[in-house]
């Protein structure tokens, strides 16, 4: 069974493939150690935790093992965040791209922990698709796009139906959910459509890769983002709108939801995109080597 959100567990490594399990603390503890700044009393429990388990010494010295691990951490070029939502809560993973590593960090449901990992530079569009469970094999569905558009309104009186449903023994979830966007205001065939897709939801995600940027001289964070939902065998669908960059508040009731189905070719080009080339990255002074 996984763990209570409440339980905290030792941080811990797997060196034969450069693998760490650390709690948000384990991370802010690290970051101070290999800056330079004082550990706060406030965090002192993470860092005895670090000290028990041998990734820092009495000194406040970071292991060998975590080098390439902080330098990326504490100084990424760009830094990927993926939210992605489902039936058993929202996870947050991501990747940190720095000047000669790529760390990848993943949670895990009911877990405090993350598990945070080197990976192939070579591959960084292939370790975003991996995040999000896209595959390359892939059916790539039917040859024109269908498109389903409803309110956000809709959406969230759906989806507020299928939570109903899923802790309702013997409860039709398709029903359910169909009657609830009905009532909010969706057509039939809307309603129909979309209930089928909420129902079969793997996974909602937001993608957004963000970088220190430049425009008419002015520095400043640039970013791009990406949604999309992951209903299993009915496919994958980009989320058109509400429009991303989205601020949080920026979309009402009323606000219209647009879900587009295409293929896994579209998503691996998505992804590609979201990443900034040389030209639109600003560098920043190295920090002095450890």
């Amino acid at each position: 069974l996984p763990a209570l959100p409440s339980e905290r567990l030792m941080p811990s490594f797997d060196v034969t493939r450069s693998r760490f399990r650390l709690s948000d603390d384990d991370v802010l503890v690290l970051a101070r150690l290999a800056t330079g700044r004082p550990v706060p009393e406030s965090m002192a429990p993470a860092a005895a935790r670090l000290r028990d388990c041998g990734l820092t010494n009495d000194a406040g010295e970071l292991s060998a093992l975590l080098l390439p691990l902080m330098r990326t951490l504490v100084q990424p070029s760009v830094i990927v965040s993926l939210e992605a939502g489902g039936r058993q809560g929202t996870l947050h993973h991501g990747l940190l791209i720095g000047e000669d590593h790529v760390v990848r960090h993943e949670t895990w449901p009911g877990q405090e922990e993350a598990e945070y990992r080197l990976a192939e530079p070579r591959t960084v569009v292939w370790t975003l698709a991996d995040l999000v469970g896209l595959r390359q094999s892939e059916v790539a569905g039917p040859g024109e796009e269908e498109v389903v558009e409803t309110t956000v309104g809709a959406l969230e009186a759906g989806l507020a139906a299928l939570e109903k449903a899923a802790g309702t023994p013997g409860a039709d979830e398709r029903t359910a959910v169909t009657a609830a966007l009905g009532e909010a205001g969706a057509t039939d065939a809307v309603a129909a459509r979309l209930a089928e897709l909420v129902v079969e939801l793997r996974s909602n995600w937001r993608m957004t890769a963000a970088w220190q940027g430049q425009e008419d001289g002015v520095r400043g964070v640039a970013a791009r983002t990406v949604a999309a939902w992951d209903c299993g065998p009915l496919g994958t669908w980009l989320r058109e709108l509400p429009a991303e960059p989205m601020a949080e508040g920026g979309a009402d009731a009323g606000s219209p939801f647009r879900l587009r189905r295409v293929a896994p070719k579209r998503i691996w080009q998505e992804l590609t995109s979201l990443l900034p080339d040389a030209t639109e990255l600003v560098r920043e002074p190295a920090l002095p080597q450890a």
